[in-house]
């Protein structure tokens, strides 16, 4: 232990892995947040809590089964020339559940519909479909990022801590990220288009063809700069009207 502590690539490997988990991490915070906008606050944090502990859970035991992920990464099929393995299964129906799930929420905005929990048995049911859906997206992002972990690190513990602070740092821009969807409705439907983006990725991954993650964040980055600039505008003209 103490020889790893004082390795400078031990170092080096840890803060590399740290910033991909947190990148990969992206995507978990997004449709996180857009599922607890539609409990009330004190719903709203138990599920984020809940939603990124699973997320800590499942990583590590994923880290903990190697031998069980190597096997998960082995042909099972021939599609068109290209192996299906049980990864790319679980990849391509988690990109299929995002796309579905994202353009599911997009028509209740464009419909209008109230998605918010009400007191009482209603608002209990709707906590556990939140919770069900993160488990299943937990799961699917969660093999995606520990085979990438995988091949970046060979010791197990570098792995654990990159998880542990990749989780913090989710668990930290959580809360201000679902605020920000919930204070500005634009925000949300832009929101579901990454994960439709995010989505097809997955689903091209599944199939081996490789979206690089590079292209897919500058996208974000760039519509989340555009959408800042409106939502400053719009402040902007709401405080001369005052």
């Amino acid at each position: 232990m103490i020889s790893l502590l004082t390795d400078p690539q031990a170092w080096a490997a840890l803060v590399t892995l740290s910033v991909l988990e947190i990148v990969l991490g992206i995507d978990n915070v997004v449709f996180i947040s857009v599922l607890v906008a539609r409990l009330d606050p004190v719903r709203q944090r138990r599920a984020r809590q809940v939603g990124l502990t699973l997320a800590v859970v499942f990583r590590i035991a994923l880290l903990f089964t190697l031998t069980w992920l190597a096997a998960l990464t082995a042909p099972l099929v021939t599609v068109f020339g290209n192996g299906i393995s049980w990864r790319d299964v679980i990849l391509i129906g988690g990109g299929l559940f995002l796309i579905g799930k994202a353009t599911h929420e997009m028509h209740a905005e464009i419909e209008g519909e109230d998605g918010r929990a009400q007191p009482g048995g209603v608002a209990g049911a709707t906590f556990s479909a939140v919770i069900a859906q993160i488990v299943l997206i937990d799961l699917v992002f969660s093999i995606d990022s520990i085979v990438t972990a995988i091949g970046m690190a060979q010791d197990i513990r570098i792995m654990i801590a990159a998880v542990l602070i990749a989780v913090a740092v989710m668990y930290a821009a959580s809360a201000p990220v679902s605020a920000f969807i919930g204070t500005h409705p634009t925000t949300k439907v832009l929101a579901l288009a990454f994960l439709v983006l995010i989505g097809v990725a997955l689903v091209a991954d599944g199939f081996d063809f490789h979206v690089p993650r590079g292209y897919i964040y500058f996208a974000m980055a760039f519509a989340a700069a555009v959408e800042a600039v409106n939502i400053a505008a719009r402040r902007r003209r709401r405080s001369r009207q005052r």
